[in-house]
């Protein structure tokens, strides 16, 4: 018992003692990560400008000062402290990083071949070797069309079967590459007539402008002449025998239209030259290779001359002109001239672009031009493709896209306008939710078949070829997201089903299509929504609103949101399926596109409603589009982002100013900030678009004071708190690296600095859009900054 005891209170002593150990035991303190640096701060010179009797200051002018070495070796110090800034703001993202970017890389679409494309005897298509980093182009006969079963099979060209070498291997990039220090990227392409030539142009990223060469195909070896530096433009004639070409002067305005006789070791021909800053040349031929249109246009004024392609070196007759800026392209069918165009009716401004056509037979003098179809506003012509049998329209009715093909000849013999509905027009299938349709490339003339690429925020591109003479039609090429193996990683459609879904043919019918059967449409609506709503602006105009969200994820006032936005040159809003945005999808997001004035969503007139002093009704319907979701609960009110891309970048930077408290962060890709200096002291060339866009502040008083008001960088708000941006800019971007680095700057300076939602600056170096890696690390990089300071 006393031993008992004696072992119960030494238990006692032991459990005391070890009670006070733990009662004066102190932890290790945890090692708190380091907090980040502050953000850079560049040093201030101010400079003081003066306009139409109004002085301002800009500390930050010296960023632009290109010729200025010392102010070059600040800003040098200055990139490389906003890199740094970057790492040590995004540093606990990089696994986030490396697994969004493994995410989005496996989306890619690993057969960059394209598919074959006819052109007369020969089909042509570009394909990527294994291991190198560009494609190849080649051509095969269409005799053969049978054997080529993929353009990887047989991937050197080569038929085992019949031992025959099929392939032409017409021009590798990866040897341009090497010709132009490591890089390839090429701007225009055009086979001659004959099929003996190539002519093509490179950027040359060293001396910033486009090199022209050519190419004999049966040799393989360039041609000595034309070899010509800073071409834009470039049309065959004579049946592949000459080649015209336009060149640029240092301000990059294509002015001097050159012809040369291929073969000959003549000099080259100046056919014309425009010294006035204000002129503009650009040529096409016609699709039938008769004729060569010379485009001469100025901001009062356009005109359109004809040169007969099997005469050269005649003279150009006047064919066309107006007053004021206009689009205009001229086709030519059976003794028929066709211009498709925007331009004025007499004084009269139109909405939308128009047909005309006129003999071709008629004298220049007497020359008259009628409608082609009876104006109905309820169906607006978008755009138009010629081939032997047949005129193509994309036609907009209301918002909602169609494709109709009618036959030509189209009737002639007095009857004037012809109503679309009289000439039985076939309506081709397209699925839902199409929010764009492009033409070509078509340049068989003498094809029965046509490619069209359907867009839709639901659905990869599908490049289809309609068959206009039998009515049948086939997705000819699709981002593999919807092949099997990508349709069984979803985990609802059967392998048998999808494979049954990757190529159908339908007929046309004479009336309508059926547009609401998706079943043969590889598109993702069972996996994510697409709805599209009015929302009301500043002034009641209604601006379409189009939403995507995955099904699985949609909830009620939680989600968060990304806003898209461009809204300037009357150009489209890209609306178009991104395997980029489905990690954002995926994770809860809801992406939006705005479609508001000063984009091409509406006619002319929604152009012009949102373009110079009416810039500011842009603004004014983003943040409308912006405050509908969140008042209507579709994203949550403190997780909302911005995202622009150039002009777009702009839009969201004045939206900010107006409403910091809005955005919970954004993403400005190569943006316009400095609309101010820019317009009156261009430091990188602008194009007329440009200022017919944001104004001529230097010779307009309305527009300069219309500029000063919207201006992202001459508008921020003092003391408070800005959302999270990413600003990523380039060195390679028509819009300075200057303009995003001085709006960081004064935004740091004016308004309330909060750690947890930093203004940050990426540089990149190369041209991210053509090079699809670099661009998933980009869209990575996105990504994970809209999850650190958003959430998901």
């Amino acid at each position: 018992m006393s031993q008992f005891r004696a072992a119960l209170r030494h238990c006692r002593s032991n459990l005391h003692g070890a009670l006070r150990r733990c009662l004066h035991y102190k932890a290790p303190k945890t090692p708190q990560p380091p907090s980040p640096p502050g953000p850079p701060k560049p040093p201030k010179k101010p400079q003081s400008f003066t306009m139409h009797d109004i002085t301002w200051e800009d500390p930050y002018s010296w960023m632009s000062s290109l010729n200025d070495k010392v102010a070059m070796r600040h800003m040098d110090v200055y990139m490389e402290q906003e890199e740094k800034y970057v790492e040590a703001v995004m540093a606990d993202t990089e696994r986030l990083q490396s697994k969004l970017q493994s995410e989005m890389a496996s989306r890619l679409d690993f057969d960059l071949s394209t598919p074959p494309l006819r052109l007369g005897p020969w089909l042509y298509y570009r394909r990527v070797e294994e291991g190198k980093q560009y494609q190849v182009l080649c051509r095969r006969l269409a005799s053969l069309h049978e054997e080529f079963i993929s353009n990887k099979s047989p991937s050197a060209g080569f038929d085992y079967v019949s031992g025959k070498k099929i392939e032409q291997k017409l021009l590798d990039y990866n040897q341009e590459a090497e010709r132009f220090g490591g890089y390839a990227y090429e701007e225009l392409s055009e086979v001659s007539p004959d099929h003996r030539f190539l002519a093509y142009t490179m950027y040359d990223k060293d001396n910033d402008y486009f090199r022209l060469s050519v190419k004999n195909l049966s040799s393989g070896s360039l041609c000595s002449k034309p070899q010509v530096d800073r071409v834009s433009n470039l049309a065959w004639a004579k049946g592949g025998q000459a080649l015209f070409y336009v060149v640029t002067d240092q301000n990059k305005r294509p002015c001097r239209l050159y012809c040369s006789m291929i073969g000959s070791t003549d000099e080259d021909t100046l056919l014309l030259e425009e010294p006035d800053d204000d002129v503009h040349v650009y040529i096409r031929h016609t699709k039938d290779f008769n004729f060569v249109t010379v485009n001469r246009f100025t901001p009062t004024s356009s005109k359109v001359f004809l040169i007969d392609a099997s005469d050269p070196l005649s003279r150009m007759e006047l064919i066309w002109e107006c007053e004021g800026l206009a689009h205009c392209i001229m086709e030519h069918h059976l003794g028929v001239l066709y211009l498709f165009t925007d331009a004025n009716k007499g004084h009269e401004a139109v909405d939308s672009h128009y047909l005309l056509r006129s003999p071709l037979s008629v004298e220049s003098t007497s020359r008259t031009w009628e409608n082609v179809f009876v104006d109905d506003p309820n169906l607006v012509i978008l755009d138009v493709d010629f081939s032997h049998t047949h005129l193509v329209l994309i036609l907009r009715e209301g918002q909602k896209l169609r494709l109709c093909a009618v036959r030509l000849p189209l009737p002639v013999g007095g009857k004037g306008s012809i109503n679309l509905k009289e000439l039985e027009p076939h309506f081709l299938p397209l699925p839902k939710h199409v929010s764009q349709i492009s033409s070509g490339p078509n340049y068989d003339f003498y094809s029965s078949t046509m490619r069209f690429t359907i867009s839709s925020p639901v659905m990869p591109d599908a490049v289809v070829d309609y068959n206009l003479s039998d009515g049948k039609w086939n997705i000819i090429q699709q981002q593999s997201i919807l092949h099997e193996r990508t349709r069984i990683l979803y985990g609802t459609t059967s392998s048998a089903a999808a494979s049954a879904k990757i190529s159908n043919e339908s007929e046309i019918s004479t009336g309508e299509a059926n547009f609401d059967d998706d079943q043969m449409w590889n598109t993702l609506s069972e996996f994510y929504a697409c709805e599209r709503f009015n929302v009301s602006s500043h002034d009641g105009v209604l601006i379409p609103l189009t939403v995507v969200y995955s099904y699985k994820s949609k909830r009620e006032n939680e989600n968060p949101g990304l806003l898209h936005v461009h809204g300037a040159y009357g150009e489209p809003l890209d609306k178009r399926w991104r395997s980029e945005l489905k990690s954002l999808l995926d994770r809860g997001w809801v992406i939006a596109y705005a479609d508001v004035r000063g984009g091409g969503g509406g006619g002319k007139k929604w152009h012009h409603d949102g373009r110079r002093t009416k810039k500011f009704n842009s603004v004014q319907d983003y943040i409308s589009c912006a405050k509908f979701l969140v008042e209507r609960k579709i994203v949550h009110e403190e997780k909302l982002a911005g995202w622009g891309y150039s002009a777009g970048g702009f839009m969201v930077a004045s939206a900010i100013n107006q409403c910091p408290e809005l955005f919970r962060s954004a993403i400005l890709k190569v943006p316009f900030l400095d609309p101010v200096n820019t317009l009156l002291h261009p430091i990188i060339p602008l194009t007329p678009a440009d200022y017919e866009e944001f104004g001529y502040p230097e010779e307009d008083i309305d527009d300069f004071h219309a500029v000063c008001r919207y201006s992202p960088y001459d508008n921020i708000q003092k003391d408070v708190a800005y959302p999270a941006v990413l600003i990523t800019s380039s060195f390679n971007t028509r819009f300075g690296v200057w303009e995003a680095a001085k709006w960081i700057a004064r935004v740091r300076d004016y308004s309330i600095y909060d750690p947890k939602r930093p203004v940050i600056l990426n540089i990149t170096t190369d041209i991210v859009e053509e090079n699809r890696y670099l661009h998933c690390k980009e869209s990575a990089l996105e990504t994970a900054f809209l999850l650190k300071f958003i959430g998901s």
